[in-house]
């Protein structure tokens, strides 16, 4: 049988762990260096191109050229967290997204929910492959057989708080569990519930037009 003390210091040490995984969740951690692609890695449709053709770190922004079509990956999978990434259209807006949850085959448009960053569209939310979530039905999309991807669901953002382009604009997503909130520039403009619960990577998406990103910050959460 334990001494009163071995099972003290038993009780101790589980408080220690658990405290240490509660830090852990809640601490900040920049997944964009601002120095270079450290714990990144690309997939492009066109064979033979290279990360380092399409994406590029100057003066501490992440370049992305916005072509050919494809996305720059974190290395590392995440489930639950806040994620703020600050990002501008320098010249002609164009399209892109935050791509989360990335499971199964790479590919232009992977199994994964998106955060749209398409300007004027900033903050809809997309569902690819069969990837499930659910919204307010007066702003729901569904698509069959969608020729890039697959089974899509959407949910259309409530309104437009995009900044021109030029200017810098910050996106506020937290993916906690089966429910999705989106902050464009501190104002709530969609959520989701119902989202697929997997780890999966997150991602930058060239898919036409020039972007900047100079912030990519992401916070653990629990499930």
């Amino acid at each position: 049988m334990r001494s009163i003390m071995q099972l003290t210091t038993v009780l101790a040490l589980g408080l220690l762990v658990g405290a240490a995984t509660a830090a852990e969740q809640g601490k900040a951690k920049e997944l964009f260096n601002g120095q270079n692609l450290d714990g990144w890695e690309a997939f492009l449709v066109e064979p033979g191109v290279k990360m380092e053709d399409v994406w590029s770190v100057k003066d501490g922004v992440l370049v992305c050229k916005g072509e050919p079509m494809g996305y720059l990956a974190t290395k590392q999978d995440f489930t639950s967290f806040k994620l703020v990434v600050e990002w501008r259209w320098p010249e002609e807006p164009g399209n892109s997204g935050v791509l989360m949850r990335i499971t199964g085959e790479p590919k232009a448009l992977p199994k994964c929910v998106e955060a749209q960053l398409k300007h004027g569209n900033a903050g809809d939310v997309y569902g690819f492959q069969g990837f499930k979530l659910s919204g307010d039905e007066s702003r729901m999309r569904r698509v069959e057989n969608h020729e890039l991807a697959g089974t899509l669901v959407g949910v259309s953002a409530m309104k437009n708080a995009e900044k021109p382009a030029g200017q810098w604009n910050t996106y506020e997503i937290t993916l906690k569990g089966g429910t999705l909130s989106v902050k464009v520039n501190g104002q709530q403009v969609n959520e989701a519930t119902d989202v697929d619960v997997v780890a999966g990577k997150i991602a930058l998406q060239s898919e036409g037009g020039v972007i900047h990103v100079r912030k990519v910050e992401l916070t653990p959460l629990a499930d």
